[in-house]
């Protein structure tokens, strides 16, 4: 092992700072065995009849159905998600591998036209597919890559964030449990410049699906970059909530707290840049700050708390470092004492071009932003390196359209925040990543196309 390699890792409940679990770091030289495990494993899976393949991930979700509440609770104490939406996670990994499932005997190729003979593709399995996975989603962004990169017939090298290792270990036996191949899906839990970067570099892992910071995907992909190895990356996000004067403001203030303070702001989706048409402007923070003030923040295992904790004392600090030191703004409320609370903030007068009306904080914070007319509504939700997702509020068809078609972003919601659904693309515009997940198009992604001629002449 490496002097430098830690040997084990203590996961802390965001809502007390109290450590729940200590989990042993995966070394260079494990991961190097998993890569060798999972490749045989491999083999034999992608060898095996479809049938077969998708009854056995049908049974992996009902067996992550049948434990709802216990990985619920396990996101609550590691994560500080609130109960409901650990519920939801949990439900949405069952969902997932159910979704996947019915793709297996439905990734089919193609018969081409030719002359002299026929041509034929067969979408075939890459091999070994390495999943990092981020703290704030830990869940279901393990999901969306292990499951339709084993229904394509892989095996998949699970990396969880340091900060929240359990529910992937839990969803790792649930896999055994279920049935399917021992070492097919294996958890490696780790530093990410150990276990991951052992994951990146290896030859024997033919692709990396990365959630996380701007930063580390433009490094996984950099160290991709030698051994061509293929990435998708999920990466950071300044989304713009776009409030056009003709909306319904008191729908649209009713809804915007939540569409940055789901999950303490800690996502990359989050509307944190509030675009409001200067002749609504006054009316809608007359209506927004009711709305934010009365979040409930507390903690995460009562069904009533709206908001918890962010992750770590580093993630506190990281958010208290953008609030500028005058400013004006709309507070909520949150606990004092242990843990790592940050109130709900909107900040009302901060420069378009400032770093925290810019930048990602991740934390749950928005600055409210003025804008004249259409065209300048574009302009503010395209200047940021950012083009993850966002939403448009107005009544107007043709305007929803057009803006909608002008926004340099990968998901967008008109007059709602949605932005994440199983069956449908998600990815982003520039340094918001690389790539597509989730959809009908998910399974192909962990495949490789050959193409067959076969000829009929004599």
């Amino acid at each position: 092992m490496h002097d430098l390699e830690p040997t084990e890792h203590h996961v802390l409940n965001p809502a007390t700072a109290e450590r729940i679990a200590t989990v042993a770091a995966t070394t260079r030289d494990e991961v190097d065995v998993a890569v060798r495990r999972a490749a045989k494993a491999q083999r034999g899976w992608a060898a095996a009849p479809p049938a077969d393949r998708a009854r056995l991930l049908r049974r992996f979700a009902s067996a992550v159905d049948a434990h709802t509440e216990e990985l619920a609770a396990t996101e609550v104490r590691e994560a500080g998600h609130t109960i409901g939406n650990a519920r939801w996670e949990a439900g949405n990994v069952r969902d997932l591998l159910n979704y996947a499932a019915g793709g297996v005997e439905r990734l089919s190729g193609r018969q081409i036209p030719v002359a002299g003979g026929i041509d034929i593709t067969f979408l075939e399995p890459l091999g070994v597919i390495g999943v990092i996975a981020p703290w704030n989603f830990p869940m279901p962004i393990a999901g969306w890559g292990t499951a339709p990169a084993l229904a394509a017939g892989n095996a998949v090298l699970l990396k969880p964030a340091e900060t929240t290792p359990l529910t992937a270990l839990r969803l790792a036996e649930l896999a055994l449990e279920a049935g399917l191949p021992e070492h097919l899906f294996q958890v490696l839990p780790g530093a990410g410049a150990v276990t991951g970067d052992a994951l990146v570099e290896h030859s024997g892992v033919a692709k990396i699906v990365f959630t996380g910071s701007t930063r580390v995907g433009k490094q996984i992909m950099a160290k991709s970059a030698s051994l061509v190895k293929r990435v998708t990356l999920e990466l950071g996000g300044k989304s713009p909530n776009i409030v056009f004067a003709d909306a319904d403001l008191e729908q649209a203030a009713a809804t915007a707290p939540m569409a940055f303070l789901d999950n303490a702001g800690q996502d990359c989706c989050a509307r944190t840049r509030i675009l409001v048409q200067r002749a609504a402007y006054d009316r809608f923070l007359e209506l927004l700050a009711p709305a934010v003030e009365s979040v409930v923040v507390g903690d995460p295992a009562d069904e009533r708390t709206e908001m918890g904790p962010l992750i770590s004392a580093a993630q506190l600090k990281r958010v208290e470092g953008y609030m500028p030191t005058e400013a004006t703004a709309i507070r909520g409320n949150a606990p004092s004492g242990g843990g790592f609370w940050f109130p709900p903030t909107v900040i009302t007068d901060a420069p378009a071009d400032s770093p925290v009306a810019t930048e990602e904080v991740f934390g749950p914070v928005a600055v409210v932003l003025p804008f004249d007319d259409e065209a300048d509504a574009v302009r503010l939700a395209n200047a940021t390196e950012y083009g993850l997702a966002g939403s448009i509020w107005t009544r107007d068809v043709g305007r929803a359209l057009r803006v909608s078609r002008a926004v340099a972003a990968g998901n967008l919601s008109v007059n709602s925040h949605s932005a994440v659904r199983y069956g449908t693309p998600f990815g982003g515009y520039k340094q918001s990543g690389l790539g597509r997940e989730l959809g009908p198009d998910s399974l192909v992604a962990f495949t490789e196309t050959k193409n067959v001629f076969i000829s009929t002449e004599a």
